[in-house]
């Protein structure tokens, strides 16, 4: 079960170990044809989106790579388009969304909550009754987060499958095209990286990796 990340090698370590507790082998590669013969796909985190992509001015976007952007996005597209599970975590959530028509949050007003101060940020998430969420981790559950951007309108097909308390959408789902996204960090809260005040990280890449012979 093979999954792609597109990107450098060196700096996707966290989500290559996590995956590969998981039981899959991680392909890594900035050659976006090496994504044909996985099974699935990650869009791991990483700088803001180009606002222009959801239409809008820049207003505190950072970061901005485009051509980044335009190369995952067509590779969501291309996985969705075969029907190959899709996991997006913190930017690959957002990703997600805008890939497929929805908007972001350019500067959350509670962005002190989410965002890196030193170390990731820890806070409680609601989950949405029946979602992935919610039977991986029940009603409620704490997750680290480095984010100050987030989901704002969802896209078509999208739906919001978690909540922070004060209200920013914490991941999305479309389980008919078994892609998932999630807006914190999970592959650092699992291995080494777990804690005990956090949810597993381990159960997401489980989840999705649970996905790969459907």
């Amino acid at each position: 079960m093979k999954i792609f990340l597109y990107g450098q090698w060196e700096k996707r370590q966290n989500y290559v170990r996590a995956l590969a507790a998981a039981g899959a082998e991680p392909v890594v590669s900035w050659n976006t044809e090496d994504g044909e013969a996985c099974q699935g796909l990650l869009l791991p985190g990483g700088a803001d989106l180009d606002p222009d992509l959801y239409q809008a001015p820049n207003q505190g976007s950072q970061g901005v790579d485009r051509a980044l952007d335009e190369a995952e996005i067509a590779l969501v597209r291309r996985f969705a388009a075969a029907n190959r599970p899709i996991l997006g975590i913190c930017r690959g959530v957002q990703l997600l969304n805008v890939a497929f028509g929805g908007t972001l949050i350019q500067d959350l007003p509670t962005a002190q909550a989410h965002r890196w101060r030193e170390a990731d940020q820890r806070h409680m998430v609601r989950a949405a009754p029946g979602s992935f969420l919610a039977g991986l981790y029940g009603e409620s559950f704490p997750v680290n987060s480095a984010h100050h951007q987030g989901v704002g309108q969802p896209a078509p097909g999208l739906c919001a499958a978690a909540w922070a308390e004060d209200g920013v959408v914490e991941a999305l789902e479309w389980p008919e095209k078994r892609i998932y996204g999630v807006q914190w960090h999970p592959e650092r809260a699992t291995l080494d990286f777990a804690s005990p005040d956090l949810a597993d990280g381990g159960a997401v890449f489980r989840f999705f990796t649970g996905l790969l012979g459907g």
